[in-house]
């Protein structure tokens, strides 16, 4: 694609003065800087052309190697003879662009005209423990909170009364300070937070004297906060504005409520389910039966049939925990485990003695993989 006459690009005539090829640069910059056209690679592509042409032009002896060769005088490289097209990407028209004119938001809004640059207030977090009984329903929390809030003596500014913050002089109310550094490849320019006022583009040369210049003072409050039923571990529920306020009429932060919950003594959460481990005599587990298991809400009834195996699982639809903001309950577990006493009379031992005798013994355990293998063998 052949290249466009420099001139041009900026719309300039061939006559025009420095000060007219920067202010047409300054007004192609401002409609095709990235900043303003994010992830637009036609925009991109003329800030760069822009850029480029700027940088033969208003540099004098480029701008007169050009007037007579045209662009062969201008393919010297970027720094070099010219800056023509060969290596010219965006980084370097974002270097140029910030070497002459600082960063966008200086340029075209964000300078000291923008007014001082306020801080938002962190975010607080606190740790919320629950009962699985709180979780089963949901339930409302009074939760007392520590924050800093705006000070009444000031109105939040900082100052003094009858004083207000001053322009900080370093920056000229920018929040920022721009340096020039220099280097082989060219000169440089670094854009850093002023050291002075911190970004803020004000400082207090009269501070209140109850919040010493920060704006803000500790406080206390209780606020009622409704957690869903369902919650789990890890969840957490921001409540906008009720962090810390943000120094000097900052805005605040928000509060973060992370959920923890408490071990309950006999069940055991998975997701929506819970688990829990019933003993049962043996004679229920070989003859059948019926048994009463715990639940969440009290207790269920549980039909064990005959010959049931110690560690077997049964699942009651419907009586483990809701998902959020679902009306969808999940199930709950039951695993039966043969309940062995410590003790027998004497009643009892002669009672299993003899069952024991007719029963005779149990089933040899199945044989594993490897010794199924081994036998095999010969082995």
């Amino acid at each position: 694609m052949a290249r466009r006459d420099y001139y041009e690009v900026l719309g300039v005539e061939r006559s025009a003065t420095q000060d007219d090829i920067k202010k047409a640069y300054r007004k192609k910059a401002f409609e095709h800087h990235p900043d303003r056209n994010p992830d637009n690679k036609e925009a991109e592509e003329k800030f760069k052309e822009a850029t480029e042409a700027y940088e033969v032009l208003h540099d004098e002896d480029k701008r007169r190697n050009y007037d007579r060769f045209g662009h062969s005088a201008a393919d010297g490289g970027f720094g070099g003879g010219g800056a023509g097209a060969q290596g010219f990407d965006l980084s370097d028209a974002l270097r140029a662009f910030m070497r002459d004119f600082g960063s966008f938001d200086d340029l075209f809004g964000g300078g000291a005209d923008a007014g001082r640059r306020v801080r938002q207030g962190q975010n607080l977090q606190i740790r919320l423990r629950m009962t699985l009984e709180e979780i089963l329903k949901g339930t409302n929390k009074k939760i007392r909170l520590k924050r800093l809030v705006p000070c009444s003596t000031c109105n939040g500014t900082g100052a003094k009364e009858g004083s207000k913050p001053k322009t900080c002089p370093e920056c000229n109310g920018a929040g920022q300070v721009r340096r020039v550094q220099r280097s082989i490849l060219g000169q440089f320019m670094s854009v850093t937070t002023c050291p002075r006022c911190h970004g803020e583009g004000e400082i207090i040369s009269d501070p209140c004297p109850t919040c010493k210049g920060d704006g803000r003072v500790e406080s206390s409050e209780t606020i009622s906060v409704d957690i869903p039923a369902g919650v789990q571990e890890g969840n957490y529920i921001p409540i906008a504005g009720k962090g810390h306020v943000g120094p000097r009429g900052g805005p605040p932060g928000d509060l973060i409520i992370l959920i923890e919950e408490i071990p309950h003594a006999v069940f055991e959460r998975h997701g929506e389910d819970v688990m829990c481990e019933v003993p049962v005599n043996f004679s229920t587990l070989a003859l059948g039966g019926k048994i009463d298991v715990p639940t969440i809400t009290g207790t269920a009834r549980l039909e064990i049939p005959a010959g049931t195996q110690s560690h077997r699982i049964f699942r009651l639809r419907g009586q483990g925990l809701p998902r959020v903001h679902s009306s969808r309950r999940g199930d709950e577990l039951v695993r039966v485990v043969v309940w062995t006493p410590k003790k027998l009379s004497a009643e009892e031992k002669t009672l299993l003695e003899r069952v024991d005798q007719i029963a005779g013994p149990p089933p040899k355990p199945h044989k594993g993989l490897f010794e199924r293998i081994r036998e095999s063998f010969g082995g």
